[in-house]
C-alpha cells in the first residue's frame, strides 16, 4: 500500500511538474485532467480535484455537473508516452456537494461489490484475471454519412494481402484460424509484444507473457496476474492505454472489437476469478473438477444470469458477432473441466487450492472492468446466498454435439437489444445487494439503447446493398 505522503515525497524528489489524473467513464472508456504539481496535496487523496463532469458519457447533466475526483495512491506511475516528466494516477469520483462516492462512478460500483462480499461473510477478497485479445492493424479508415457507410481495415500479416505487390511480397501471412503461435517470420509482432509487455512492468502491471492469437490479421494477447477486483480493473486499463500507445509509436493501431474481421476468429476476454477469506481460497473442494460447492453455486448465479450479465460483460453491438458457432466464442451456457467450448471453464490447475478458480469465456474488452468484475461477482455471490445448482457438467466438444442435444443448452442472447431485455427483466441479483443502483440500470439500458441499438438500427449496412440492392 502506498500512502499519500509518499506520493507526494516521490513528486518532490523526482521534481514531477505534471500530474495527470485518470478517470473511467461509463461505457469504459479512460478521460484525463492534467494539473500542475501544485495543485495536490493531501486533501487530493479524500476530498479530491474539482472538474466539470456535464460531458461525461452516460453520467448526469450540467445541473449536477460539479464533480471531484479523489487520487488513489496505489496507483500512480510515470506516464511513459508523455514528454514531459508526468505522474498518472487513477481516480475514484465524489459529489462534493455531499461528500458522498458518485453513484454513477464505475469505480466506486467495484468498491461496492467488495464491500458486499465482505458484507455476506461469504470471503473477503475477490480476485479477477482477463485475457484481452486485440489486434494489431496497419491502417483503419471507416465512415457514416448520409449516402455511404463502410470500413477497411488492412495488415501486414492479413492472409488476404498474400497476392499484393508488397515490392517484394515475402508471403509468410497466417492462415485464417491458423495465427496461434507461430514464430517468426510469421509473426511479425514479437518485438512490439515485446515492449508493450516490459512498458506494462514499468506502469505497476505485474507481467507474464506474450504471444500471437489464432487469427490472421494480426490477433495477440498478452498477460499479466489476476489481482484484487479493482487492481486488475485498474490494470486492464493500463494494458489497454499501453498497448494502444505502444502500437502508435510502430505507427501502427490496436482495436480491442470482438470481431473486426469477417470469417475468423474474434477477440475475447476470457475471465478468471475466484473468493478467498483470510487469505485461505474457497473455490477449492471434493466436488466435480475439485471444485468446493461454494464454486459450484458461484459458477451456478454465472450461469442463471448470464443473459443479462451479457449486456454488461458484452457490452456492444459488435459483441454478438464473435458470439456465434463456428469461431471458438462461447455461446454455450454450460461449465466443463478444460473445455475450451463451454461457456465456463475449470481450468486444470493441478493440486494447489490456491489455483483453484472458474474462467467466464463470454466477455470481451469493449466491456468495463469495473462494471463487469463487479456484476460477474453479484452473479456469484447470489447463486451462493440461493445455492443455484449449476445442473450436470457437459464434458463434450459442444461443438459437435448433434441438433437434439445441442437444443437442451442453454444459449448466449443474440443480440445486445436481447442482452438489454434480459437486464431489464434481470437485474435484482444487482441492486439488492446496493451495488448497482436502480437509477444505474436504467441509464445503462437506455444509453445503450438509444446510442448504439437505434443508431445501428437506422442506418443501412454495406452488405443489405449486396443482397438486395438489384431487387
Amino acid at each position: 500500500m502506498t500512502t499519500p505522503q509518499e506520493v507526494l515525497k516521490m513528486i518532490q524528489d523526482q521534481k514531477i511538474q505534471m500530474i495527470d489524473l485518470k478517470f473511467i467513464d461509463t461505457p469504459g472508456t479512460w478521460q484525463h485532467l492534467t494539473v500542475y504539481y501544485n495543485q495536490i496535496d493531501e486533501s487530493s487523496f479524500s476530498d479530491g480535484v474539482p472538474f466539470d463532469g456535464s460531458s461525461i458519457r452516460g453520467w448526469k447533466g450540467i445541473e449536477e455537473s460539479d464533480m471531484t475526483m479523489v487520487l488513489d495512491p496505489n496507483t500512480a506511475w510515470i506516464d511513459p508516452f508523455m514528454k514531459e516528466p508526468t505522474l498518472s494516477i487513477i481516480c475514484s469520483i465524489k459529489e462534493p456537494r455531499t461528500g458522498e462516492w458518485y453513484s454513477r462512478c464505475p469505480r466506486v460500483i467495484a468498491q461496492k461489490a467488495i464491500d458486499y462480499l465482505v458484507s455476506t461473510g461469504v470471503g473477503d477478497t475477490a480476485f479477477f484475471g482477463p485475457e484481452a485479445e486485440f489486434f494489431i492493424f496497419d491502417d483503419v479508415r471507416f465512415d457514416q454519412t448520409a449516402n455511404s457507410g463502410y470500413y477497411h481495415v488492412d495488415s501486414v500479416e492479413g492472409r488476404w494481402n498474400s497476392g499484393k505487390d508488397e515490392g517484394p511480397n515475402l508471403g509468410y501471412k497466417p492462415r485464417f484460424k491458423e495465427g496461434y503461435f507461430p514464430v517468426a517470420p510469421t509473426d511479425t509482432f514479437q518485438d512490439i509484444r515485446t515492449e508493450m509487455l516490459l512498458t506494462m512492468a514499468a506502469c505497476g502491471v505485474p507481467i507474464e507473457k506474450q504471444h500471437h492469437e489464432v487469427a490472421t490479421g494480426g490477433q495477440c494477447e498478452l498477460g499479466f496476474r489476476f489481482g484484487k477486483l479493482i487492481e486488475a480493473a485498474d490494470w486492464l486499463m493500463t494494458y489497454k492505454y499501453v498497448i494502444k500507445n505502444v502500437a502508435k509509436k510502430y505507427g501502427k493501431t490496436v482495436t480491442f472489437m470482438p470481431k473486426p474481421l469477417f470469417g475468423d476468429n474474434g477477440s475475447g476476454m476470457h475471465t478468471h476469478q475466484s473468493i478467498w477469506k483470510d487469505g485461505k481460497p474457497l473455490f477449492a473442494g471434493n466436488e466435480y473438477a475439485k471444485l468446493s460447492k461454494t464454486a459450484l453455486y458461484y459458477i451456478g448465479g454465472i450461469l442463471k444470469h448470464a443473459p443479462a450479465l451479457l449486456a454488461i460483460t458484452n457490452p456492444t453491438t459488435n459483441s454478438y458477432k464473435r458470439l456465434v458457432p463456428g469461431y471458438e466464442a462461447p455461446v454455450n451456457l454450460a461449465y466443463s473441466q478444460g473445455n475450451r467450448s463451454a461457456s465456463v471453464r475449470i481450468p486444470l490447475s493441478g493440486d494447489n487450492p490456491k489455483a483453484k478458480r472458474l474462467e467466464f469465456r463470454c466477455p470481451d474488452a469493449t466491456s468495463n472492468p469495473y462494471l463487469a468484475f463487479a456484476a460477474m461477482l453479484c452473479a456469484g455471490l447470489d447463486g451462493i446466498k440461493n445455492q443455484i445448482d449449476p445442473g450436470e457438467p457437459l464434458d463434450k466438444n459442444i461443438y459437435e454435439l448433434s441438433p437434439e442435444e445441442l437444443a437442451k443448452v442453454p444459449s448466449t442472447p443474440g443480440s445486445l437489444e436481447l442482452a438489454l431485455e434480459a437486464l431489464e427483466n434481470d437485474h435484482a441479483f444487482l441492486i439488492e445487494s446496493g451495488v448497482f443502483s436502480e437509477d444505474f440500470i436504467q441509464n445503462w439500458i437506455d444509453y445503450k439503447l438509444a446510442n448504439e441499438v437505434k443508431q445501428m438500427q437506422l442506418r443501412p449496412h454495406p452488405y443489405e446493398f449486396y443482397l438486395y440492392y438489384d431487387v
